[in-house]
């Protein structure tokens, strides 16, 4: 039951705050969804190790994170598929995909279960703020080194390799 509060706020965030990803923009949205997520994850990680969370509670503040998170992340994978040239962009985003997928798939099981494994509260909360300052790592990252694709061609983000000018060679007209 409480995973349906999770599934729930993955799949509202996106649906609610989508329309702002391309009005105010990518790079301010994934940031800010991102650097929220990561805010939030820290508050709560705070109130689970003092104790003042019930399971329904925790549950209810996991929603409200995935609520941003979901939707930052959803918009940082469709930015990666438009910063690449057309000619690889889907090679990039298998490899992208591939190594975040297998990095989390891998370390964030292991590390959580050894955390929840060990009963203290103390020791998940660590797990809870490591996670949110990978998120405020991304959101910055967004901010210092993202790209802005909203309401641009793909070919103005990224310039198809067949396209891209070749200097003539030398002692040609």
């Amino acid at each position: 039951m409480y995973l349906i509060a999770l599934a729930v706020g993955s799949l509202i965030g996106p649906l609610v705050l989508g329309r702002l990803f391309d009005s105010i923009g990518r790079r301010t949205m994934i940031s800010v969804s991102y650097l929220g997520s990561g805010v939030l994850l820290i508050a709560t990680a705070w109130m689970f190790s003092a104790g003042v969370l019930s399971a329904w509670t925790l549950a209810g503040a996991w929603a409200v994170i995935f609520f941003f998170a979901s939707s930052g992340a959803s918009a940082a994978y469709l930015t990666v598929s438009e910063i690449f040239p057309m000619e690889i962009r889907a090679m990039c985003i298998a490899l992208f995909y591939a190594v975040g997928t297998g990095l989390g798939g891998i370390i964030g099981p292991v590390l959580f279960g050894n955390l929840v494994e060990s009963g203290d509260p103390g020791n998940v909360a660590i797990g809870y703020i490591l996670g949110a300052g990978v998120m405020i790592l991304g959101g910055i990252a967004e901010l210092v080194l993202g790209v802005e694709a909203a309401r641009r061609s793909l070919e103005d983000v990224a310039t198809p390799l067949s396209a891209q000018r070749v200097a003539p060679a030398y002692g040609s007209d």
